[in-house]
């Protein structure tokens, strides 16, 4: 995404000022600093960049109470999944997890939030920030200015077909449909409840929110039925996605934050799904691998994931790329019986095939050729 010019980050829309009701409210109100000052230091001293993190109920909640409450729990705003599976992954000695969290993942991790400013007013702060609109608020956040500021690696190059020689979702290239169409805003709120996983959040999109006949017992497609409530619909209705391998992550000489990563390459894997539940039972789902290794965080703390192997690091993944026509669909025997798609042993790093166990699947598990 292409950064903004100094002046279209700040530039206020006079529109905002005439017709926007948030531009009724003096700057000094959510923004802090001396409105009676003369000159720009003076005038910027206490101020308050983005009022609504960490905490909206200030800025935002007088008129959006409700929202402010629930959106406390929000993934965007708590980063639970991070803190989650690092957590899961740390050594359990408190100075090396201190280590990691307040160093590590403070310089790193944390700046990826979001919040109601983030999403409704500005870029976010891990694209360099800046008006979207002049001050202006936006009901829905633009997808092209917000939603793929930080889903844009893998989300927005599968979504809208940027990977070469795939092309982009259906819902996507057939219908324009926009992030929104599916990410509700009150999934992006919360729910007032903290998650641990992004699909254990109850009020998600699914598949079959839309597609019921997909889940239909009496379903007029027979591959529907043969594989209701074993496969996931990215196994059948997915196509390549990127693969990123290895993040080391620490500061230069000049104290400056830098991370380095390893290969990325697009690929389609078949693994098993390691903890199967009402929202996901399927057997088989789609995995990709994610970029944390064992020595992630060794600047910090040499074995701070000493835990790596808790949590696999092929990971259940939901694709957007859906087609309805994918290579492994075409016939039942472009899936059955194709090792090639299917995550195997021999796939896995060996280092990292004790943390994927539960993901690896086992060549006699492999369905067989019909």
């Amino acid at each position: 995404m292409a950064p903004l010019e100094p002046y279209e980050k700040v530039l206020v829309d006079e529109e905002f000022l005439d017709e926007d009701p948030h531009g009724e409210i003096a700057c000094e109100t959510c923004h802090g600093g001396n409105p009676k000052a003369t000159k720009r230091e003076d005038a910027h001293q206490g101020l308050i960049p983005d009022p609504s993190f960490p905490d909206a109920t200030k800025a935002c909640g007088e008129c959006h109470e409700e929202i402010v409450e629930v959106a406390k729990s929000s993934p965007h705003v708590t980063l639970s999944g991070f803190k989650h599976s690092i957590g899961m992954r740390a050594s359990t000695d408190e100075t090396v997890r201190g280590k990691i969290f307040q160093e590590g993942m403070k310089t790193h991790c944390y700046s990826c939030h979001s919040s109601c400013g983030q999403c409704h007013v500005s870029r976010p702060d891990s694209v360099e920030g800046g008006f979207v609109s002049g001050h202006l608020f936006s009901k829905t956040p633009p997808m092209e200015t917000n939603c793929t500021s930080c889903h844009g690696s893998r989300i927005e190059k599968e979504y809208l077909g940027k990977n070469k020689g795939f092309p982009g979702d259906v819902h996507y290239a057939k219908r324009g449909m926009k992030c929104v169409a599916c990410h509700t805003g009150e999934e992006m709120h919360g729910t007032g409840k903290v998650y641990n996983h992004r699909y254990d959040v109850e009020n998600a999109p699914r598949c079959e929110n839309c597609h019921k006949d997909a889940i239909s017992l009496n379903s007029k497609i027979k591959a529907h039925k043969l594989h209701r409530g074993k496969v996931s619909c990215h196994v059948c209705h997915a196509v390549a996605y990127k693969n990123c391998y290895s993040c080391h992550v620490g500061k230069d000489a000049h104290g400056l934050p830098y991370f380095k990563t390893a290969k990325s390459e697009l690929g389609f894997k078949i693994g098993l799904n390691p903890a199967p539940n009402q929202l996901k039972p399927y057997k088989f789902v789609t995995v990709r691998h994610i970029p944390v290794s064992k020595g992630t965080f060794d600047f910090y703390v040499k074995g701070g994931l000493a835990n790596f192997d808790a949590l696999p690091n092929w990971k259940v993944a939901t694709p957007h790329n859906i087609q309805r026509k994918t290579p492994q669909n075409k016939s039942c025997n472009s899936c059955h019986g194709k090792k090639e798609l299917f995550l195997l042993e021999k796939d896995v790093a060996p280092e990292e095939q004790l943390a994927n166990k539960k993901v690896i699947v086992p060549e006699d598990a492999i369905p067989r050729p019909r």
